[in-house]
C-alpha cells in the first residue's frame, strides 16, 4: 500500500485520539452538541469511506450522534471505527488502490473515483473537521492541541493513544 496514504491513515488515527484527550479535559466541550454532533460525523464518515472502498455486499450502517447515550459510548463508535479502518488498510493491495469506484450520494453527474482518491478524500474529510472542533474547543476556553501531520512527523509518527 502506497507509503504516504498509510501515513494519512497512522496520522488520522493519532489525531483524532489527540482531539478526543482534549475534549475530555474540558468537560464544558464534553457538554457542547456541536463538537459531539461533529464527532459523531466525522467517524460515521469514516466508516462510510470504508464501506464504500471495500465489497458492498452489507449494506452500511446508518446512526444519529443521538444514538450513543454517553460520550463513553460515542468514543466506543469512534475507537471500533479505527479498527475497520486498521482492518481494511491491512487487507488493501496496491491493484486494489487503482481500482475505480462509484461515490453513490453523488448522482448528478456520477462521481467516478480511484479508491486511493477515495481513501484520500476520506482523512482530508476528517482534518477539515477536527480543525472545526479545534476553533470551537478553543471558543469554549479550551486549549486544542497541535495535531498537524508536520507535528505528527516531528515527534516520530507516534501511535495513537487512546
Amino acid at each position: 500500500m502506497d507509503s504516504l496514504l498509510r501515513d494519512l491513515y497512522s496520522h488520522q488515527q493519532w489525531a483524532d485520539a489527540q482531539y478526543w484527550r482534549a475534549i475530555e479535559q474540558y468537560a464544558p466541550a464534553q457538554a457542547d452538541p456541536a463538537i459531539r454532533n461533529r464527532l459523531h460525523h466525522i467517524h460515521l464518515v469514516q466508516r462510510s469511506f470504508m464501506w464504500i472502498t471495500g465489497d458492498r455486499r452489507i449494506g452500511f450502517e446508518m446512526s444519529k450522534s443521538e444514538d450513543f447515550t454517553t460520550h463513553t459510548d460515542l468514543k466506543r463508535f469512534a475507537r471500533e471505527t479505527h479498527g475497520i479502518i486498521d482492518q481494511f488498510l491491512s487487507q488493501l493491495t496496491d491493484s486494489r488502490l487503482a481500482e475505480e469506484i462509484s461515490v453513490p450520494w453523488f448522482n448528478d453527474p456520477p462521481l467516478t473515483l480511484k479508491v486511493s482518491e477515495a481513501l484520500t478524500q476520506c482523512v482530508m474529510h476528517s482534518q477539515w473537521h477536527r480543525g472545526q472542533n479545534a476553533m470551537r474547543l478553543r471558543a469554549l476556553g479550551g486549549d486544542p492541541p497541535a495535531m498537524d501531520l508536520i507535528f505528527w512527523y516531528w515527534k516520530g509518527r507516534p501511535a495513537a493513544q487512546w
